[in-house]
């Protein structure tokens, strides 16, 4: 159990479902603003909605980038959902070829399928590497899915698990004490609550 979840919120994000989501489980959660104090947070859950570069601007320009880099640096766990899994990348070109947060090396690029973009709806994942945020969580259960863009990771360690929209697709990846999540768990029933769960339990 975490002592403390901080949501970043930068203006972009789901925050009430995803708060909603930890309060239900049990976990103390907080909302965090630029100005707020993130040093008591054991955890941080980035979440997002929107593009990657008015996202990037949005954190650069308030200050969140340096906050959100000096909680991962003092070994403390960060959980990016959506767009805010896309942010943990070095580069995303949706908006314009932007920077990322760069904690996990990789691109965020628009996907290249014949299916209809933006994916939404129900997938299932397929697991490439083992992680402790997927311990116990059943495999052949849907996740929420809602992105036209992909992350594709530097490093194939770092790939966690994939879902398949025509081809595979990023869908939880990770390095050190950071992992994302390109589905909405906190939209996900109870498999996704799992899913939090083990993020809350996880940490040096």
């Amino acid at each position: 159990m975490a002592e403390l979840v901080g949501i970043v919120n930068y203006g972009m994000g789901n925050i009430k479902s995803v708060w909603n989501a930890l309060d239900y489980i049990g976990e103390e959660a907080v909302i965090l603003n630029p100005d707020d104090d993130f040093e008591s947070c054991s955890h941080l859950v980035l979440p997002g909605v929107g593009s990657f570069a008015k996202a990037m601007s949005n954190i650069s320009s308030s200050g969140l980038d340096g906050k959100i880099k000096k909680h991962v640096a003092e070994d403390k766990p960060l959980l990016g959902i959506c767009l805010g899994m896309q942010l943990l990348a070095s580069k995303g070109y949706e908006g314009g070829a932007t920077k990322g947060l760069d904690l996990i090396k990789g691109e965020v690029r628009r996907m290249e399928v014949s299916l209809h973009l933006p994916h939404v709806g129900w997938n299932n994942l397929a697991v490439k590497n083992e992680h402790p945020i997927l311990k116990d969580v059943k495999r052949d259960v849907d996740f929420y899915f809602v992105h036209s863009y992909e992350f594709a990771v530097t490093n194939p360690n770092d790939l966690i698990a994939v879902t398949d929209y025509e081809k595979e697709i990023a869908a939880v990846v990770a390095s050190g004490i950071v992992a994302g999540a390109q589905f909405h768990p906190e939209k996900s029933q109870s498999n996704g609550l799992k899913i939090l769960e083990n993020f809350c339990e996880w940490g040096p």
